[in-house]
């Protein structure tokens, strides 16, 4: 049977049945993919949308969950912000949410979503300590059909908060792709960023970098509008990959609003950049997993 899925009952989750049932779920997950940052603002949640339709456009299975309850943006980048979510009753008696997906019209392959934005109106702001947080994201990996992925993308809230802390520790991740800008407030959070992920023990740990420069329209000369070369600086400081940077894209901001990828737009010099930093991730991981099979 299937339902219209009902708003999240935080107060009553059990710890452990649902931290058991994320277990099972993250089994049929190849790759676990964190996307931070160390502040907001600088494109996080546009980083964790259009790698996740990158992937997708090269034909892999994504899912992509919004953990940031208190800004939920990726429904609406991936133009799915109005699609509802329903629920099917599983033989135990539990009913386990069926994410929305887009595929762009078969440009990609379905991507799967899941955000609060799903569940409450558009208007309405989540005042919820960060206990209530912590229950609601890993319900939103546990009791979710997420059924069998190539990707998991996890789009984290900015900061180092205790929500990043304890899905971490809940998930097993595989790698974690900290964005920054390359300006040097920027530049300050993001290394705590990286060496929250470090410290974790997360496997691979690599810097994108957003808005690197712009394009001028006119002339088209590169204008380092937040500054130079900051991100790879960082990685290189903190002995970390740097798996490239996106330049500012002027048909990015409209692309996101009409809820289309800028990766999709496969002229831009931003869709170019994004495909680069997911043959380089790929790369990596896959040589990761060849490592680990040789020792």
């Amino acid at each position: 049977m299937t339902i219209k899925a009902p708003t999240l009952n935080v107060g009553g989750l059990g710890a452990d049945p649902l931290e058991g049932r994320i277990k099972e779920k993250q089994e049929k997950w190849r790759y676990k993919i964190a996307v931070l940052s160390g502040k907001g603002g600088v494109g996080k949640s546009t980083v964790a949308v259009n790698l996740a339709a990158a992937l997708a456009r090269k034909g892999y299975f994504v899912g992509i969950l919004d953990a940031d309850i208190h800004g939920p943006n990726v429904a609406k980048m991936l133009g799915v912000e109005k699609a509802d979510v329903l629920a099917e009753r599983l033989e135990d008696g539990r009913f386990e949410m069926i994410p929305p997906m887009s595929d762009f019209m078969g440009q990609t392959t379905p991507i799967k979503v899941m955000s609060m934005g799903f569940l409450v109106p558009e208007d309405q702001p989540i005042i919820w300590r960060g206990a209530l947080v912590t229950k609601a994201i890993k319900q939103l990996l546990g009791d979710v059909k997420w059924g069998e992925l190539d990707f998991m993308i996890i789009d984290f809230p900015p900061g180092t908060g205790d929500e990043i802390l304890t899905v971490t520790q809940t998930l097993q991740l595989d790698a974690a792709v900290v964005v920054t800008t390359p300006q040097e407030v920027a530049l300050l959070d993001t290394g705590k960023a990286v060496n929250m992920m470090k410290q974790m023990n997360v496997p691979y740990v690599a810097v994108v970098e957003n808005m690197s420069y712009l394009i001028c329209p006119h002339c088209g000369n590169e204008i380092d509008i937040f500054g130079k070369g900051g991100g790879k600086r960082l990685a290189e400081k903190e002995g970390v990959d740097f798996l490239g940077g996106i330049p500012i894209d002027l048909k990015a901001r409209e692309a996101s609003d009409n809820g289309i990828p800028i990766v999709l737009y496969e002229d831009t010099p931003a869709a170019k950049a994004f495909m680069e930093i997911i043959d380089n991730l790929t790369a990596k991981l896959g040589g990761n997993e060849e490592e680990e099979k040789g020792e």
